[in-house]
């Protein structure tokens, strides 16, 4: 072979390696991003395909505001802790210490049933459902002894009747005193109801708020107020993990289901070392082809031309 050939098939095969090993050993930093000052980071994303699918169609930035939307409505992100797995939530019609907001305007708390094993308000978390039908579900039974109404975590409905918002809309628990009829504000854990829906419930409002224990406040002026919310991938972590340890950023396929590691341009339904190392076999076969393809073209070339 004419040696002007050799040093050019080598020189192609050399570069044509080299890019292979590159896009194999790329790391795909697309799925992290930020919407404001909120890290966006697994299991959560913004885009199609990144994150756990289980939390696909979660998150919106708008206006760099993080949106949260479920069925039961949309909520503003206040924060995401990553290290104790749960997502603060608010919602505008939301009533505090200060403010009584009535009309079955608010939210509550009410996911999709498939979502419902990723999302559960923290045990900390009390819910004070406000001027509630006495054909509520709550109260059936009533004036029985078994109402579902309690303190959660120190917080509880009678200290909430202290609060100045009360005032503002001429409310009170007075009712509940003569035996007139059901409470004003009955609190419950979220886990005895298992869903915050004011339609259901024959609500007129709600107020949410939750305890960052050890801390305590004095009185509900002090409280925090906002919908706390545990999640869970549901034992999916080792897949994740296996595929960050490798270089990989954990997504889902276009089915909307499927886990897979995206690594570079290439994606795996393992970890990034396996999709290298067949994306690399696959990538010396391909150089070798091109580089004969080449090979025998010049060859023919200088063959017409030369000889």
């Amino acid at each position: 072979m004419h040696p002007l050939l050799l040093l050019m098939a080598f020189s192609i095969s050399s570069t044509l390696i080299q890019q292979n090993f590159a896009s194999t050993s790329h790391v795909n930093q697309y799925c992290r991003s930020y919407c404001g000052n909120i890290t966006i980071d697994y299991p959560f994303a913004l885009q199609y395909g990144c994150g756990h699918p289980g939390f696909r169609d979660l998150l919106f930035c708008m206006n760099d505001v993080l949106m949260f939307h479920i069925s039961s409505g949309s909520y503003r992100v206040l924060e995401i802790d990553y290290a104790y797995q749960s997502i603060t939530l608010h919602e505008p019609h939301l009533s505090t210490c200060d403010r009584i907001v009535l009309g079955s305007k608010g939210n509550g708390f009410a996911v999709e049933e498939w979502r419902s094993p990723y999302f559960n308000p923290t045990p900390d978390n009390v819910f004070m459902l406000i001027g509630c039908s006495p054909k509520s579900p709550l109260f059936q039974g009533f004036p029985g002894k078994h109402l579902p109404c309690r303190n959660v975590s120190g917080m509880g409905c009678e200290e909430y009747y202290g609060c100045p918002g009360w005032s503002l809309v001429g409310r009170g628990h007075m009712g509940s005193m003569f035996g007139l009829g059901p409470p004003e504000c009955c609190a419950v854990p979220f886990e005895a109801i298992k869903s915050i829906n004011l339609t259901r419930l024959e609500c007129e409002g709600y107020s949410s708020a939750y305890s960052l224990a050890p801390l305590r406040v004095d009185g509900p002026s002090g409280w925090s107020y906002g919908i706390r919310v545990k999640y869970s991938v549901q034992g999916n972590e080792e897949f994740c993990r296996a595929c960050e340890a490798t270089g990989g950023t954990c997504g889902y396929g276009s089915d909307g289901v499927r886990q897979l590691c995206m690594c570079g341009n290439r994606n795996s339904t393992s970890n990034c070392d396996s999709a290298s190392s067949s994306a690399t076999r696959s990538g010396i076969w391909n150089t070798f082809g091109t580089v004969a393809g080449i090979l025998i073209s010049t060859l023919a070339w200088i063959t017409a031309n030369i000889f």
